[in-house]
């Protein structure tokens, strides 16, 4: 973008930007919704259930993954804070693109997100229908049954109302870190205790006797930064939250501060427990950690709570999703990029057309469930982290372009900022390239994610020019 474009508008209009996607929201989250949806977005699947096979692929050194990614998932949540501060939009980092970056931005930067929820919605409900066989009772129910079972309740409580949705996430999140907690708490006192575990003795020999920090070399951490950035998305939800709760300038600060000690205590810090629990080899990708420690320990029922955990953060995840693409397709619907429906908001404030458009993909994950149940989750799962990488990206040129009009004194920076700017938006920048670099280098999967992006490049390109004309007239409407 040049120079020009960054200075063409003065402070003062700048400083009045309206973004029509706003209008009409209740402002019904309050501040415990939000501080637990912080949590919930930085706790997930990719943790209880994902930590298993990275472990027994890592070893120890995955709690240093965790670390690095944490400060960078961070670093993106602070960005989008400090837009926040700024002006609170329920648009996001789509409406802040559309301020900086014009509507060729911001049609990049929506349908980004909506390809990162819309694909992780199918994985939502396919990872809960799979959850569900666990129990005998749902064993002979279809699994394409569960998942639509899944996708009806959590849609209903989004179309009702946003404080509707804020009470599920409150509740999905306070189960997750409960959970985390206990055993936080239970791993500390066998650690202290040094009680044995399936004929192991929790302590440092865990990992000094079995190859270290890095039993299998430095390339294997390196490789499963990929799948540990997965485990950290919906971080930026809360961004999305603001524009729904009273006084965002006293509680999005706290919130998003929680969130680098959180992920401290609860990623990185059950990763080392379960490395000095039990030796690395001992973990797998067919069993969630935990279940793991408590199975060896013969806690009866361990499986089945833990089974409840996780299911409990699949359809958080899902409960999410369909609230955020709600919300942004409605900014990018009253701009001409989404189709029009998607704009429309019901009795209760809710944007009910995005809702179910994003909806109607997981129906179609329904199918998926039904033809192929046992692949639907790998293929999605590729799209949907080319999404989330391209989310985190937007999201930090931004806060960059931002930090440039700064500088120039056309806008006014919060007191609330991202520290060292703009290094950090570089480094991050730089440091999502080179997740896509480590996924080429893995191959299999990986290598097929990277190879999708020219396709959904054209896609956005073809795109563009289906809605150009219609995004034209609306800008000049407004003008």
């Amino acid at each position: 973008m040049s120079d020009r474009t960054l200075t063409e508008a003065p402070a003062e209009a700048s400083s009045r930007h309206v973004d029509a996607g706003d209008e009409g929201y209740s402002k019904d989250l309050k501040s415990r919704h939000i501080n637990m949806i912080a949590i919930g977005g930085a706790i997930g699947t990719g943790l209880f259930l994902g930590a298993g096979g990275r472990l027994a692929g890592a070893g120890p050194s995955l709690a240093i993954a965790y670390a690095v990614c944490g400060v960078f998932a961070f670093f993106v949540v602070r960005a989008l804070g400090e837009l926040v501060l700024y002006r609170p939009s329920s648009g996001a980092f789509v409406s802040y693109a559309r301020e900086f970056m014009g509507e060729k931005g911001a049609y990049t930067a929506g349908w980004l997100y909506f390809l990162n929820w819309s694909t992780t919605t199918v994985a939502d409900i396919t990872a809960a229908a799979t959850y569900a066989h666990f129990w005998s009772m749902f064993t002979d129910i279809p699994q394409w049954v569960l998942a639509f079972i899944a996708l009806a309740v959590v849609l209903t409580a989004n179309l009702i109302s946003v404080k509707y949705f804020g009470e599920m996430e409150f509740w999905f999140s306070l189960v997750k870190v409960a959970a985390l907690a206990i055993f936080l708490l239970v791993g500390i006192y066998l650690v202290a205790t040094s009680h044995d575990i399936g004929g192991s003795t929790p302590g440092l020999a865990n990992i000094t006797d079995h190859g270290g920090i890095f039993p299998s070399g430095v390339l294997p951490m390196l490789l499963v930064i990929q799948g540990v950035v997965f485990a950290y998305a919906s971080v930026e939800l809360c961004g999305v939250a603001a524009g729904e709760t009273e006084n965002p300038e006293k509680i999005m600060p706290k919130a998003i501060n929680s969130i680098m000690w959180r992920v401290g205590l609860f990623y990185v810090g059950s990763v080392v427990l379960l490395a000095l629990l039990l030796p690395y080899t001992e973990y797998s990708s067919d069993q969630s950690p935990f279940v793991t420690v408590f199975d060896k320990l013969g806690v009866p029922g361990a499986a089945g709570i833990m089974n409840l955990v996780v299911l409990t953060a699949a359809l958080s995840s899902l409960n999410s999703g369909l609230y955020s693409t709600g919300r942004i397709l409605r900014s990018m619907a009253l701009s001409g990029s989404a189709p029009k429906f998607t704009g429309v908001m019901n009795k209760g404030k809710v944007p009910y057309g995005g809702v179910l458009f994003t909806a109607a993909f997981g129906v179609a994950g329904v199918g998926l469930n039904y033809w192929m149940p046992g692949e639907a989750f790998e293929l999605v799962l590729n799209l949907a982290s080319i999404g989330i990488l391209g989310t985190w990206a937007m999201v930090m040129i931004c806060s960059l372009f931002f930090w440039r009009r700064a500088q120039k004194g056309l806008v006014e920076r919060p007191g609330y900022k991202l520290p060292w700017a703009p290094y950090t938006q570089i480094v991050t920048l730089v440091f999502l390239v080179t997740v896509l670099v480590l996924m080429w280098c893995d191959g299999g999967v990986g290598r097929t994610t990277v190879m999708i992006l020219p396709g959904i490049a054209a896609a956005l390109v073809g795109g563009w020019f289906l809605v150009r004309r219609r995004v034209n007239q609306i800008a000049s409407s407004r003008d």
